[in-house]
């Protein structure tokens, strides 16, 4: 069985945000898809951070106590986010979400540019995926143990 990767089974249709966006609206964005964040993205689609639930708390405090010094996005982004690039491994990638507080992981192309995300949904689903092309006798912990160790690639 070949190394699945990100490329594989990252979600591409993303909500993407800008960094002169108004930060009201990138809230509300948030709130009317269900989702937890989005990454910020330039004119060329250039990965900037990601703007989250988190973030948006930010927001709200700094209303609260500093009369919110921005209306944009981009001062509340979180720039140091974790990323991966789309040649991460699926067992790499399941370890990163494991020792991490991240939901969801921008993937970066070799440029820098936003090519997909990965959830920690999308990890076990794509797993769940490949156990189901394995015969059923051979289908274990096991052999996710064996792609273990035919994974030579560093961690993410």
């Amino acid at each position: 069985m070949e190394t699945i990767t990100a490329r594989d089974f990252m979600v591409k249709r993303l909500v993407t945000l800008r960094p002169e966006m108004d930060v009201m609206q990138a809230i509300r964005l948030l709130l009317r898809h269900r989702i937890s964040g989005a990454p910020v993205v330039d004119a060329e689609g250039n990965y900037l951070g990601v703007f989250s639930e988190k973030c948006s708390m930010h927001v709200l405090l700094d209303a609260a106590y500093d009369q919110l010094p921005s209306c944009q996005v981009g001062p509340f982004m979180d720039t140091e986010a974790m990323t991966i690039s789309e040649d991460a491994q699926l067992l790499s990638i399941a370890q990163a979400f494991l020792l991490s507080g991240y939901r969801r992981l921008p993937v970066l192309d070799e440029e820098g540019r936003l090519v997909g995300q990965v959830s920690r949904r999308d990890v076990i689903k794509a797993a769940m995926d490949a156990l189901q092309s394995v015969p059923r006798r051979e289908r274990s912990l096991l052999y996710l143990s064996a792609l273990i160790e035919r994974e030579e690639a560093p961690m993410v």
